[in-house]
């Protein structure tokens, strides 16, 4: 089976992670806002996206290509400061069609915020997040950032990817 990579980054965390799983399985990547990113071409995907503001920044380029990707086989990674679990499940259910959730397998990966680097709004957005923030170590990280890429952590998507890519697909009759 072919497959390829296509994902959506605002910072960059999203992007390099791309690019790693792109380097460990030979997958072609694209970005998801290039005109060129056809997923019809590919018999399974490998999508990637930040969560920003508690949704999958990809959701919208999803629900466009729904029909496009509907049958084909779907490992989904997110890029985030939360760890995998019911926060972040809850986000994606918010994000994305729930038949489009139940085929597909998800990889949490943990991303990169420097608040220096981001944007205005969302710099502010996560001043008044980390004030209203319960939680201390999250209010923390939301106030001064944090850094858990890992290229290790790709580990997951690389051998789901690699169970694809030796499946042979049936000739055609």
């Amino acid at each position: 089976m072919n497959g390829a990579i296509f994902f959506s980054s605002r910072y960059g965390s999203t992007a390099q992670y791309a690019g790693w799983i792109s380097d460990a399985t030979a997958l072609p990547v694209f970005d998801v806002n290039d005109a060129n990113a056809d997923p019809t071409y590919y018999d399974f995907l490998v999508l990637g996206s930040p969560v920003i503001y508690h949704k999958l920044l990809i959701h919208k380029w999803v629900k466009r290509n729904l029909i496009r990707i509907k049958a084909k086989p779907i490992i989904m990674f997110t890029v985030s400061g939360a760890p995998a679990g019911q926060k972040l499940d809850g986000w994606i259910a918010a994000s994305l069609p729930g038949d489009f959730i139940a085929r597909m397998t998800h990889v949490a990966l943990r991303g990169r915020q420097n608040p220096k680097d981001l944007h205005f709004y969302d710099r502010m957005m996560l001043i008044i997040g980390g004030l209203i923030n319960p939680d201390p170590v999250a209010r923390r990280e939301e106030m001064e950032g944090f850094d858990f890429m890992d290229k290790a952590s790709i580990a997951p998507v690389v051998k789901l990817v690699q169970q694809f890519q030796s499946t042979e697909q049936d000739p055609p009759t």
